[in-house]
């Protein structure tokens, strides 16, 4: 987990939320289709369609998993958000990223953010996210197969740590008549073969016969899942929730950065950088 930008200070003293009355905290995972977010205290307050209206149309700020359109993306976090935070209180906010061209995304998205007024501003890859929302053992190795509805993304955790990832501008949104289920589960099971193709160690293949994970929306659409779960030797595992398990695991590393003693340095062992796969 990365920190952008304002200083944290110490989190001594703080009490768990929501019993914590000095401070606000926010998860956020923005889609290019829909928009979570988790305030403390609240639960999931928020999950509305990605979408801002600067004049007579509406415009879709994030497109293929790439904020498009910053001034827009902080127009919708103000217009969703602002009104709901205590007044005078400045939020700790996380903020879940896609692993491959998150650096972009990361600095955009604290832009943002900024409208918020942040004390402090965490990401997070929204795969490890996933993992800590399914309750997984970072311990061992891990894949994750997250399906939206513009972005399908691969990824192998390996101790916690993004080892290997693969992605493909296809999610649920581009079925069609020229687009199938069959498509999408043929990409992702193409993107699974590579890895296990091109991985020198054991990790790729023991992540696999432990179960895949399987998040986003994608995850809820049984035409998808049907063929991904036909996939040989590829043991699927739908998460609970697979739709909101991004934002939900980002909220629960923020209550963990939250209450840490050393929030303005270290972190807890599963809040580790955000690093693109070498």
């Amino acid at each position: 987990m990365t920190g952008l930008g304002h200083p944290l200070g110490t989190a001594a003293g703080h009490r768990p939320w929501p019993l914590c009355r000095r401070c606000c905290g926010i998860a956020l995972d923005m889609g290019s289709a829909r928009t979570r977010a988790w305030i403390a205290g609240k639960g999931v307050v928020v999950d509305v369609p990605t979408v801002t209206f600067p004049g007579s149309g509406a415009v879709h700020p994030i497109q293929r998993g790439t904020i498009i359109d910053t001034p827009g993306c902080a127009r919708m976090l103000r217009r969703l958000l602002a009104h709901r935070l205590p007044r005078f209180v400045r939020p700790l906010v996380i903020v879940t990223a896609p692993v491959l061209d998150g650096v972009a995304y990361r600095a955009q998205a604290r832009t943002a953010v900024d409208v918020l007024r942040p004390r402090g501003v965490l990401t997070v890859p929204s795969a490890r996210a996933i993992a800590v929302a399914a309750g997984a053992d970072m311990s061992h190795p891990l894949m994750v197969v997250d399906i939206g509805a513009h972005l399908t993304e691969v990824v192998l955790l390996g101790d916690g740590d993004i080892t290997d990832a693969r992605r493909t501008a296809l999610g649920t949104s581009d079925l069609d008549d020229t687009t199938t289920p069959e498509e999408i589960a043929g990409a992702v099971a193409s993107m699974l073969t590579a890895m296990l193709r091109q991985d020198r160690t054991s990790l790729t293949a023991d992540a696999v016969r432990r179960g895949i994970l399987l998040a986003g929306g994608g995850a809820l659409r049984p035409e998808i899942t049907r063929h991904l779960t036909e996939q040989p030797h590829m043991p699927m595992r739908v998460v609970p929730a697979p739709h909101t398990a991004s934002v939900r695991g980002a909220a629960r590393l923020l209550q963990a950065a939250h209450t840490h003693p050393s929030a303005s340095g270290a972190l807890p062992s599963a809040a580790r950088p955000h690093r693109a796969p070498g």
